[in-house]
């Protein structure tokens, strides 16, 4: 990390850093925060891949910090079927994982969901040690943003870096992380209009994914629904239906939390704004402005 680049960061954790002073810096890093579905992915598709290097928080958990307890899991499934059984045995074929930005279908299939295990429902213990794995790795692989900045340039001369943060950024709970990502990064949180949080509401209930909770918060919500819906055990939990009740309860409990990280450490853009974003001249404007019109930092 060059001393320019250093001193410009430092001017951004002090609350100095203007929008002209991020246009003409001549190596920019960028972190895009927000809830899943609020447009990260777009943005970041948006800047190419000539002068930007795209870092994904999810990417890297998949890839690396759960790679080997997705395939064990993956493998105990084949293991439970005849014909797989005896090639997995005989070494006969071998399993990977195909994870990709695009497609992270591996990683949340093994994160997977709370519940019934006739409907593919994990038990409690089970489910809360794969979202302390997710907790770990997404630690691991968020703290890992200061390396891979340096490889983008040192390796393959990229000037510029984006990161691409987990949807569940707010709920690691750990200021030394944000600490980090705001000391060598510019964050910016993308904030979803009402309407967005209806859309995005909307999507989550019609199509139940898997997803990660603080445990305080799963514990309280799960409490809540067994008693709403009057089930007894947690095998007798529908687990999409649990993910659908308690998207809505998940998504305003986030809200304040990446408010609060945004006027700390970072700055903030309406989702609509993003989404007007289609090359990385207006990406950078976007940043700019959203800089200029953040309150300065004491």
């Amino acid at each position: 990390m060059s001393s320019e680049s250093t001193g410009e960061l430092v001017e951004h954790q002090v609350g100095r850093l203007t929008g002209d002073a991020f246009r003409q810096a001549a190596s920019k890093r960028v972190t895009l925060l927000g809830m899943s579905g609020v447009g990260k992915t777009r943005l970041s598709n948006a800047l190419g891949d000539q002068e930007w290097f795209h870092y994904s928080v999810d990417y890297r958990i998949g890839t690396r910090y759960l790679n080997e307890p997705i395939l064990d899991n993956i493998k105990r499934e084949a293991m439970r079927v005849p014909f797989l059984r005896k090639l997995l045995l005989t070494d006969s074929i071998y399993i990977s994982n195909n994870i990709t930005f695009d497609n992270l279908k591996p990683l949340s299939t093994f994160l997977g969901m709370l519940g019934d295990p006739e409907n593919d429902g994990l038990a409690l213990s089970e489910f809360k040690r794969r979202q302390a794995l997710h907790l770990d790795a997404e630690i691991r692989a968020t703290l890992d943003v200061s390396d891979f900045i340096n490889k983008a340039v040192g390796i393959y001369g990229y000037p510029h870096f984006l990161n691409d943060a987990s949807g569940s950024f707010c709920e690691m709970d750990d200021e030394s992380v944000f600490q980090a990502v705001a000391r060598d990064t510019v964050i910016i949180y993308i904030e979803a209009s009402p309407e967005d949080e209806q859309m995005l509401i909307k999507r989550a209930v019609e199509s139940p994914k898997p997803l990660y909770y603080r445990e305080d918060f799963l514990d309280e919500a799960l409490s809540s629904y067994m008693t709403e819906k009057s089930v007894e055990y947690v095998a007798q939990v529908d687990p999409n239906d649990f993910v659908a009740w308690v998207f809505p309860h998940l998504f305003k409990a986030r809200l304040p939390r990446y408010k609060r990280i945004a006027d700390t450490y970072g700055y903030t853009v309406p989702a609509r704004r993003a989404l007007a974003v289609s090359s990385p001249e207006e990406f950078v404007e976007l940043v700019a402005e959203a800089i200029d019109a953040a309150p300065a930092r004491k």
